[in-house]
């Protein structure tokens, strides 16, 4: 009967005339009748063609899309020449690196972080002087960075599964919109599973236990897609417990049969082929084009067409497993509104009734500097060294490799201006005050302008391109990025540090950083240390407000900042119970996870909790009060940490389960909620395969940091 009640549709509208001349572009049929009508009017051809990034069919007035990426802002252009790749270049808004956006601690700012960058999607997509259609954004990046020295910790939202769930859901969120039809974009995540280690990805397997499968390193892709409604990913290079990631069977078991997934899974660039060359899984492309097939990957970043075809030719596939893998393609399509020309879109108007570049507009820049803002995290600051003030001040000395650069990263796009620390200085400091610069030491040049002005920033860091090397290669050993690893998490340029402290001893460092470092002398020695992340284009800006005290800083730490690199296991131990993150760590941390200052004293009090008693699929909310005991206006993050001291299975010695970010003006009182959910206590049992709620005692505690205690309390799981 729906098989010839579409016909009947079908005829109806071509003899009306209409310009919906298929049933699949009826936005008035089920989503599932569009999608098999469009797959059932495909050749093999055109069919195996929609197997690729951009899923397009001409012939049926479907133009498709590109994809893009998009982790801090759409990249068009930039270092990795993306519009070559693409099909035209164009500046786009540039926000903090992942990590960076990450240390807001803060899901609402990085909604809408996501959401500017869709409506700059949507605009170049759809405005006639651009038409660079990009509306499936490889982003975010739901990896975890469990070891500091992975070469991509820029790219991923921080070492706790709990805080990356919560953004990268947020993220999908800001990028995807909240109509419950149509898409602004389609997020699609990046890279499953447990892709944090570069060095030899292509050879080696990430190896762990099913409950670490579950609780911690595909948990950001589960949140992504049950709670943010994702419905895209890729997969990563590695083998995940033997199995390269590409094939292997969680794909269907996980994502598919428990998830709900039914969308795209892509292939990372490349990927394809390394099942042959590099993981030897396969002794030929064609075997390994049919495994694709069959395990589930409907996207191929790689040339594939005639090994797909081989492999239909000998078959080991049918064209229906073809058919089952375009329909999620088209599925992401369809929610774009690429399959239809509905008024009933709220985005098609994007770009073509308004004219004004996103990127150009005065919003943008804003917003930029106010996540930039929120993202500096201040490590110390003694005798209350930091806000500078300006009255008080007739020369300061700018000083180091970081201090005149804001520079882009791999997958960022071009920014449409860039503003450094040391123009954003000079913005606010104006002519009363002289700004010293230099990059280096060169002939004492360093020393001699920390000597003869009243305080010097000397500003540090890595380089997120390692100088311009050939891919794979480290410039200095502490570098890292996509291909290499770090080798060194200390810095050779806290020798310039020592040199600026020696001769002025007003002096402050900015770890202008995609990571963590081990600046143990000067976190024993300076007076003053604030830590940003790279490329944001408001970079000089946002940091000058800290400095000169128009903002409070606020940002957090989201990965555990260790003082020797021997801590650390080694990089290819994925078994984070061997002493790896704030939840099992062993050592003493130099900087602990969750922790950064203000300029502010905030005093915790009065703690409540709703209900002493915790059910399934309940949940409990701790309440206390937040005073603002110091003279600045402040944002304060509070964390909620939970222990399981009854519990009959390995649990995390404490791990993050709430937080919220709170504004409170100086001498106010606020009362903050932390909802407690049943639902985030669980453990995922191995023999029952689900998650579950284990009874007994579940302490807690509030605080600024995760080894900064100030109430504790706790609650009974029945």
């Amino acid at each position: 009967m729906k098989k010839n009640f579409l016909i009947l549709v079908f005829i109806l509208l071509q003899l009306a005339g209409s310009a919906q001349s298929y049933p699949f572009q009826d936005i008035h049929l089920t989503e599932d009748a569009r999608i098999r009508n469009l797959i059932s009017l495909l050749t093999t051809d055109e069919k195996i063609n929609c197997l690729s990034p951009l899923i397009s069919v001409p012939r049926l007035g479907i133009k498709g899309t590109h994809p893009v990426e998009g982790l801090h802002g759409l990249a068009y252009s930039g270092p990795a020449n993306w519009a070559v790749k693409g099909p035209k270049a164009s500046p786009t808004t540039t926000f903090p690196q992942a990590i960076g956006l990450a240390e807001m601690w803060d899901p609402e700012m990085t909604q809408k972080v996501a959401d500017w960058e869709a409506t700059e999607s949507r605009y170049l997509a759809q405005n006639k002087n651009f038409g660079i259609s990009g509306l499936i954004v490889f982003a975010p990046n739901a990896d975890l960075g469990r070891d500091i020295r992975w070469g991509r910790t820029e790219e991923c939202y921080g070492e706790d599964p709990f805080l990356t769930g919560t953004l990268v859901t947020a993220f999908v969120k800001g990028l995807q919109g909240n109509n419950p039809v149509y898409w602004k974009t389609a997020s699609l995540m990046k890279h499953f599973l447990a892709n944090s280690n570069e060095n030899n990805r292509a050879y080696n397997s990430s190896d762990f236990d099913e409950r670490l499968f579950r609780e911690y390193y595909s948990y950001g892709f589960y949140k992504g897609v049950t709670e943010g409604g994702s419905q895209a990913f890729m997969t990563a290079y590695n083998k995940y417990n033997g199995i390269p990631c590409i094939v292997n069977p969680v794909l269907r078991n996980v994502v598919m049969k428990d998830w709900g997934f039914r969308g795209i899974i892509a292939t990372d660039g490349g990927a394809f082929k390394q099942l042959v060359s590099t993981h030897a899984y396969y002794s030929s492309l064609t075997l390994a084009a049919a495994a694709c097939i069959k395990a589930g990957i409907t996207m191929f970043l790689d040339d594939y067409k005639s090994s797909v075809k081989a492999a239909l030719d000998q078959n080991l596939i049918t064209e229906k497993d073809i058919e089952q893998a375009i329909y999620g393609n088209f599925r992401v399509l369809l929610k774009l509104g690429l399959l239809d020309n509905s008024s009933q879109n709220p985005n098609s108007e994007i770009g073509i009734s308004d004219t004004i570049a996103p990127w150009t507009r005065k919003e943008a820049g804003e917003l930029v500097r106010k996540a930039t803002e929120k993202s500096i995290v201040m490590l110390k600051n003694d005798d209350m060294i930091l806000p500078l003030k300006l009255e008080k001040i007739k020369s300061i000395a700018v000083i180091g490799p970081s201090a005149n650069s804001v520079i882009s990263d791999w997958y960022s796009g071009t920014p449409p201006y860039r503003v450094t620390i040391l123009q954003g200085i000079k913005n606010e400091a104006g002519d009363k005050v002289q700004v010293r610069f230099t990059s280096g030491n060169k002939a004492d040049s360093a020393v001699i302008a920390a000597r003869e002005s009243d305080v010097a920033i000397v500003c540090i860091g890595n380089h997120p391109l390692s100088h311009g090397l050939s891919w794979g290669q480290n410039y200095v050993p502490s570098d890292g990025r996509e291909e290499i690893d770090r080798q060194a998490i200390t810095t050779e340029q806290e020798d310039l540090v020592k040199l600026v402290l020696a001769a002025n001893p007003r002096t402050i460092l900015v770890m202008v950083s995609s990571f963590p470092y081990a600046i143990n002398w000067s976190k024993e020695n300076v007076p003053a240390i604030l830590h940003v992340s790279q490329s944001s284009q408001e970079m000089g800006n946002a940091m000058a407000d800290i400095l000169f005290g128009k903002v409070s800083p606020a940002g957090r730490l989201v990965q555990t900042w260790v003082s020797s690199i021997d801590q650390l296991p080694p990089i290819l131990d994925y078994n984070i119970r061997h002493g790896r993150t704030y939840m099992y760590m062993i050592n003493k941390s130099l900087f602990p996870f969750g922790y950064g200052l203000t300029y502010t004293n905030f005093v915790y009090s009065d703690l409540q909790t709703g209900e002493s008693y915790l059910k399934n699929n309940e949940l409990v909310n701790i309440t206390f009060k937040l005073r603002n005991a110091g003279n600045f206006d402040s944002d304060e993050v509070t964390q909620l940490y939970v222990s399981f001291p009854d519990s009959k299975v390995d649990r995390p010695v404490i791990a993050l389960k709430g937080f919220k970010r709170v504004l409170v003006h100086k001498g106010e009182t606020v009362q903050v909620s932390i909802p407690l959910k049943a639902s985030d206590l669980t453990y995922w049992d191995v023999e029952k395969q689900k998650f579950v709620l284990e009874p007994g005692r579940v302490r807690y505690f509030i605080g600024s940091s995760s080894e900064d205690s100030k109430l504790q309390g706790e609650v009974m799981v029945q």
